[in-house]
């Protein structure tokens, strides 16, 4: 992701997040005003290509407008509705198996870009790292990733926080060491503060 090209799976996962979030004909005005649809087919992105990270940009440039937004807003709903939507169980299950808390799962992260890679082996994620600052306080750096990943990030470990039943405190401090790095802060106060949504190790366990 950071040589110029974005995976299909994650510009259709995009896609997919403005279709059910906010209508069909919502996405095709986005797809039209960014002028990606000419691009296309009928179908949209495909998950299996690559495209111009261009185009990423101009449909989330087109989504902040369209629908008067802002972008890491945008950003965070998108990285909830990865984790919480039906449609993407498959992503949810390789975020779970890090870990059998959301303590343990933070833990995990060190190890997503190996993982991920096991199951999309051309799909490049940014290295995360993770430091442990004191007891439930983490810092999270996204080393090399494309501007505004931090904020799908804090999307998608705000919804494993509530999918774990942890309670836990989130924040995006911008930029670290570089400009291409973002920082969240996690401080998880009770990694048991409700009951979680269930998870099986084995797909269609009882």
């Amino acid at each position: 992701m950071g040589d110029g090209y974005m995976h299909g799976l994650i510009n259709k996962s995009l896609q997919t997040f403005l279709t059910e979030s906010f209508g069909a004909a919502v996405w095709r005005e986005i797809a039209r005003d960014s002028g990606v649809a000419q691009s296309l087919g009928p179908d949209g992105f495909e998950a299996m290509q690559v495209y111009d990270d261009q185009l990423t940009y101009a449909v989330l440039a087109s989504a902040v407008s369209i629908l008067q937004r802002p972008l890491d807003c945008l950003l965070e709903d998108l990285g909830t509705f990865l984790i919480s939507n039906e449609r993407l169980e498959p992503l949810r299950r390789l975020l779970r198996f890090g870990g059998v808390s959301f303590t343990d799962f933070l833990y995990s992260l060190d190890d997503l870009q190996g993982r991920s890679k096991l199951a999309v082996p051309d799909l490049d994620l940014p290295e995360l790292w993770v430091d442990e600052d004191g007891a439930g306080q983490f810092t999270l750096t996204c080393r090399n990733c494309p501007q505004g990943f931090g904020h799908v990030m804090v999307g998608i470990l705000r919804a494993l926080a509530d999918d774990y039943g942890a309670l836990a405190v989130l924040d995006h401090l911008g930029n670290g060491g570089g400009m291409s790095d973002e920082v969240i802060t996690i401080k998880v106060h009770d990694p048991a503060f409700h009951a979680g949504r269930r998870f099986d190790l084995a797909v269609g366990a009882m």
